[in-house]
């Protein structure tokens, strides 16, 4: 053996001894994944456990959006099992138009803030929440001269808003419910 080889060998020794410290920490860890939708610590399914989440009825235009959105998010399979869970919605909205043309002075852009309390309560009611939170999302749209295109632009951001939303509040459901023992 060389010694302009000692130097090659010490770097391919130090290539394989990283690559054997990544696979060895990856196998330690592997048993601490657990998968969003799996069986929860309990043993139930957490799908099954979203299923029997009750909505509560949230008022407005806008509330109708996010409960539709919520109860397909939820439950998307048609059935009706016995709740177990409510969850109750508080929406709070604000529509702006930030941008002004100086010229014309009018609107040329808008936004919809949206932000939603969430709790979500045993069905028996007088329990401590099992899962609370706040979810702000803000869309922004353009608008134009024309007056019925711009009502129709501001809805549809409220629906996109009502969409992601949901998708945020079922997300962190199904989080604490896959903690939960």
């Amino acid at each position: 053996m060389s010694l302009s080889s000692v130097p090659h060998l010490a770097r391919v020794f130090r290539r394989t001894s990283g690559y054997a410290m990544f696979f060895a920490l990856a196998l330690a860890l592997s048993g601490c994944i657990q998968p969003l939708y799996g069986p929860g610590v309990g043993g139930d399914s957490v799908a099954a456990e979203m299923q029997a989440i009750k909505i509560e009825p949230i008022p407005d235009r806008l509330g109708h959006y996010v409960e539709n959105e919520l109860i397909f998010a939820l439950n998307g399979t048609g059935s009706s099992p016995v709740p177990k869970y409510r969850l109750i919605v508080t929406l709070h909205e604000r529509m702006a138009t930030p941008v002004i043309n100086t010229v014309t002075g009018q609107a040329e852009a808008g936004d919809v803030n949206v932000d939603a309390d969430y709790r979500l309560l045993p069905i028996a009611g007088g329990g401590q929440p099992i899962a609370t939170g706040n979810v702000t999302q803000f869309v922004a749209y353009d608008r134009t001269s024309q007056r019925l295109s711009n009502v129709r632009a501001a809805r549809d951001a409220e629906i996109r808003n009502a969409k992601t939303l949901a998708d945020q509040i079922r997300t962190r459901i199904a989080a604490t419910l896959a903690t939960r023992s």
